[in-house]
């Protein structure tokens, strides 16, 4: 009687294994790595939402809500990674040290994109303007569309759209023109020498009341300087600050045609059509 004893394992068997163990160690943390980044990328997405709906609820200036809200999603999104590196047997604290050290050698090569977070992080502070804002910064004038960590987008009058890196702004002069609800509006008329002052300012006045959409403050007519040429007359008006172009268009037409209505003698004026 002979004993039986188990067949030798074949090359086929063997592989099969290997390849299950295979999948077990990698392919199933993998795929769960996938669904714990999606369900991540949504949540921060719904995160983001949630926020500027709160900051909107909360009446939090739309500056700082947008920055919130992408301050959210940002936070949710390395949370995510960071769970899916330890998953995969990352040491976080070595890993933190290596990122600090690739970090240093960055920053030295991309000194200019610092400066401009830098300078980002303290629009967010001191707030110089928000967005829906019009200003004029780094040579440049428009209204202020977005306003992130390294740029800030400004959409100008004639429809441009102009990314102005915040460095060049937080370091230069900032004039904003919507920090205050009203504007004075003024243009500069010059008139001959033989012009009666009392007529000349009573013809501008009425000629500055005539424009529509100013506010209930007095306009007023004074001289504002005397040259060789002639007189030189201010003009203005007070109205909303987010009227102004169309408010001095109007004032430049009502007083070219109330001096014209009133035979007044223009010694030279740039400001007025057709001089």
């Amino acid at each position: 009687m002979t004993d039986a004893s188990p067949a030798p394992p074949t090359a086929d068997s063997a592989a099969t294994r290997e390849a299950l163990v295979l999948i077990q160690q990698y392919a199933t943390p993998l795929i769960t790595s996938c669904i714990i980044l999606i369900i991540a990328y949504f949540l921060s997405t719904w995160s983001r939402r949630i926020v500027l709906r709160a900051c909107e609820r909360s009446e939090i200036d739309t500056t700082l809500a947008r920055f919130f809200a992408k301050l959210t999603r940002w936070l949710i999104l390395i949370i995510a990674v960071t769970f899916v590196l330890n998953r995969f047997g990352f040491e976080t604290a070595s890993f933190s040290v290596l990122l600090g050290a690739v970090g240093l050698a960055v920053s030295l090569a991309f000194q200019g994109t610092l400066s401009n977070f830098a300078a980002g992080v303290m629009l967010m502070v001191f707030r110089p303007y928000k967005i829906g804002d019009t200003i004029q910064a780094a040579g440049q004038f428009g209204t202020v569309d977005e306003i992130d960590l390294f740029s800030t987008t400004i959409d100008t009058t004639d429809n441009r759209r102009i990314f102005v890196p915040n460095s060049m702004i937080f370091g230069a002069v900032i004039t904003n023109n919507s920090s205050h609800p009203l504007r004075r509006v003024e243009v500069q008329v010059v008139l001959e020498h033989g012009v009666d002052s009392d007529t000349a300012q009573k013809v501008l006045v009425r000629a500055a009341q005539q424009v529509q959409g100013r506010s209930t403050e007095s306009p007023d007519a004074f001289i504002h300087d005397i040259t060789a040429l002639g007189v030189v007359w201010l003009v203005y008006v007070w109205g909303p600050s987010s009227d102004v172009v169309r408010l001095r268009r109007d004032l430049l037409q009502e007083v070219h045609q109330g001096v014209r209505s009133a035979n007044l003698p223009f010694a030279v004026s740039n400001n007025l059509p057709g001089n």
